[in-house]
């Protein structure tokens, strides 16, 4: 009996659902501590007196140093390994939070959200990182599919938390509520996540169509042709317009839900949340059908439900503006058309192009150069909302105008895929 037990724990399998659970929850834990800013935005600006600009500039800086530690994790993560990795980030993200509940200066604000932009910037390819070695391409789309949902997840739950803080003790408790909540995570992390699973004892994953026979080149090179280099870069484009958008709506809607359509500042937090549920069910959608329907060929579905995103935005164009339904309609689809391809090219993605031993760092440069996206939304909206007295109309067109050219990238993506020349 003593053998069998013995036997399961050291199983592949036993320590894939450890693996995909720690990585998972690492996720979720990392939205905590980066949604609170946003839900609080409005409260916060009342109770400090910043104006629309301020929280454009906090948000901006926060969003460079994210994109800068996306590029920056692409290096030190095969330095430090995933879970070091995670580790270090996670601890920083929580501090920065906790010094948001205790701050009444705009720069004490800026420079902490600057340092947890890089911190938050260690998730994704850490995560990623770690998930490339435990699961085969042929299973990747589906079990990253449902994985990805820690950050619809995540971003659900960690918005109605801050919410329910703000609603319940004030703004500066869904920045202490959230560092706690992190907190606990980190010590999951710590106690459940191995590297690779050769560190337990298992034989390394084999895929017959990636470079996974070069894995422990101790030169330490990629082994990237041109070919997969300018698959890495244009997919990073991709991302630069999706984030833009996701960033965007999670940005700004709790903050319009407030001023354009007269809600109370919690209820427009947990309205927001709609964007995305909906695309909870888009990533399983996406993932799931890659897999079986698509055959591990990501690029045609991210293109076709890029398009439909556009016509969410056209909906929202033509009614959000003056009739709430409608908003949260177009804002349900957007998302679930969005977190789709946003899951396949940044995540599966990165690990079918880049390979097992390149996962963590094509997801670093596509997540880096998508994460310059939200740079320019947050500066963008907010000077089109103060130059216009608050009007909808200039920013819902410079949203429609985004997904028409996520989806014109993505089906270039897809014309070279069935030339040959992608592998997506």
């Amino acid at each position: 009996m003593i053998k069998n037990i013995s036997v399961k724990k050291n199983s592949l399998k036993y320590w894939q659902i450890k693996i995909f659970s720690a990585t998972w929850l690492a996720y979720v834990g990392y939205y905590f501590a980066r949604k609170a800013f946003y839900v609080v935005k409005s409260p916060l600006a009342d109770s400090l007196n910043f104006t629309a600009l301020d929280l454009a500039h906090l948000g901006t800086a926060y969003l460079i140093f994210y994109m800068v530690g996306q590029y920056s994790s692409a290096y030190f993560g095969r330095k430090l390994g995933p879970k070091l990795l995670l580790l270090i980030g996670m601890g920083i993200s929580l501090t920065c939070n906790f010094v948001f509940g205790i701050s009444n200066s705009f720069w004490t604000i800026l420079l902490f959200l600057s340092l947890n932009g890089l911190a938050q910037g260690t998730g994704w390819p850490g995560c990623i990182g770690s998930l490339a070695f435990w699961f085969s391409r042929k299973k990747r789309g589906t079990i990253l599919g449902f994985w990805a949902t820690c950050y619809q997840v995540g971003s659900v739950i960690s918005t109605s938390f801050a919410a329910y803080m703000l609603g319940e003790f004030g703004w500066r408790w869904s920045f202490f509520g959230a560092s706690i909540v992190l907190l606990i995570i980190w010590f999951i992390v710590l106690f459940m996540h191995p590297n690779r699973p050769e560190d337990v004892g298992l034989e390394s994953i084999k895929d017959n169509d990636d470079s996974c026979e070069q894995d422990d080149d101790p030169s330490g090179k990629l082994g990237w042709s041109k070919d997969v280099w300018s698959t890495v870069i244009t997919m990073g484009l991709i991302y630069f317009t999706i984030k833009f958008l996701r960033y965007a709506l999670w940005s700004w809607v709790p903050f319009f839900l407030n001023k354009n359509f007269a809600m109370e500042a919690s209820n427009a937090g947990y309205l927001s949340v709609v964007f995305d549920l909906a695309g909870f069910a888009g990533v399983l959608f996406a993932g799931v059908a890659s897999d079986k329907i698509f055959k591990g060929r990501r690029s045609l579905i991210s293109a076709i439900m890029l398009t439909l995103m556009a016509f969410a935005f056209i909906l929202m164009y033509l009614k959000g503006e003056s009739d709430l339904l409608f908003f949260t309609i177009s804002l349900g689809i957007a998302g679930f058309m969005l977190y789709g391809p946003d899951s396949l090219i940044s995540g599966v993605g990165a690990i079918d192009v880049g390979s097992k031993r390149g996962a963590l760092t094509a997801a670093g440069i596509i997540n880096g150069t998508g994460s310059i996206g939200p740079i320019f939304q947050e500066e963008i909206i907010g000077w089109l909302y103060t130059k216009y007295n608050q009007e909808l109309t200039p920013i819902l067109i410079l949203l429609l105008s985004m997904a028409l050219i996520s989806a014109l990238l993505t089906y270039y993506l897809w014309w070279k895929s069935r030339k040959g020349k992608v592998s997506l």
